[in-house]
């Protein structure tokens, strides 16, 4: 646990540095009792800022950083766009939900991915995305790191969206079908020809 591995981290450096519990709990600003506990992984919820301050208080410096990970959670409303995208599928189609990417250990998935006669397209879903440049970067990794060429960005059809794909810039360039054209092709069972935003 992480909280165990902090801990252990710091109580090896304050013996390390031939320091008292008591002398780097009060350089902490923390009690005695508090600091021991920390050490030892009992505290379930020890906070960053306290176990910042012990461990620069035994010479180490804490270093918090975060990472594309999982899936994040998505609500009803994210689950209902995909089901409309479903919906507008042809029969022989097959549209997968929550698949990982083909990487071990790798935690993230596409929202989507539809399998048609001899290919498959990915799919990210958003209903109300806000930041262009972070959802490039997230969709580019995931397309080198999956092999893809290509895939649906769907987003709900809403004022604030529209707004959002027109200020995309030469990001939209990317995405060379018309959401209509794709959803046409989709709806005939065919591969939609290339990237393509769909609002739903």
């Amino acid at each position: 646990m992480v909280r165990v591995d902090v801990g252990r981290s710091i109580r090896e450096a304050r013996l390390d540095r031939n320091l008292s519990l008591e002398q780097a709990a009060r350089a902490a600003g923390l009690s005695g009792s508090q600091a021991s506990r920390i050490e030892r992984g009992l505290v379930p919820t020890v906070s960053i800022e306290q176990a910042y301050r012990l461990a620069a208080a035994v010479g180490l410096d804490l270093s918090c950083r975060l990472y594309p990970g999982g899936a994040p959670v998505r609500d009803a409303g994210h689950a209902a766009l995909l089901a409309r995208l479903r919906a507008r599928l042809h029969p022989s189609l097959v549209m997968a939900t929550e698949v990982p990417l083909p990487i071990p250990q790798d935690q993230r998935s596409w929202d989507a991915v539809i399998k048609g006669r001899g290919w498959v397209e990915p799919v990210e879903a958003e209903t109300r995305p806000n930041d262009g440049q972070a959802l490039e970067r997230r969709m580019m990794l995931k397309l080198r790191d999956a092999g893809f060429e290509h895939l649906i960005l769907l987003l709900l059809d809403s004022a604030h969206n529209r707004r959002f794909v027109r200020g995309l810039g030469t990001f939209a360039e990317r995405f060379t079908v018309t959401g209509p054209v794709a959803l046409e092709r989709l709806a005939a069972g065919q591969y939609p020809g290339g990237s393509a935003i769909i609002l739903l």
